[in-house]
């Protein structure tokens, strides 16, 4: 028969088993799960790469695109300033003799209707005063 000590050195021993057992077991999944993420990480780095590159195309293209848009608003620009002197001096030129011809026109038909009623002009004048 066994003696106590043989029983405990057994029992030990047979713990010892089962405890390396689980660890290869937990080893064997470890060693799975780092080749998978492995594996994961390539495939991803693979996929990474060219994205990167066609985000640096398309950076590239609307930095492009952003300094025709940049002179296309300086000429914009540059544009309205000369419509606005054109418009100024077209205003200028119309608008002075417009008035000055509406001003004579009032003057002629109050001149008209003034003669018309038998007063003379100088005397319309005066009662304006």
């Amino acid at each position: 028969m066994l003696t106590a000590g043989e029983v405990a050195g057994l029992i030990a021993a047979v713990a010892c088993v089962v405890l390396v057992c689980f660890l290869v077991v937990v080893l064997l999944k470890l060693a799975r799960l780092l080749a998978e993420a492995t594996r994961a990480v390539s495939e991803l780095n693979g996929r990474v790469v060219p994205l990167l590159e066609e985000v640096a195309l398309t950076v590239g293209e609307a930095n492009r695109q952003l300094v025709e848009v940049e002179a296309v608003i300086r000429d914009v620009k540059q544009v309205s300033g000369h419509v606005a002197k054109v418009s100024d001096a077209t205003q200028t030129l119309v608008t002075g003799p417009i008035i000055k011809v509406a001003a004579l026109g009032h003057g002629i038909r109050q001149a008209m209707s003034a003669r018309g009623r038998g007063r003379s002009p100088r005397a319309l004048e005066r009662r304006r005063r």
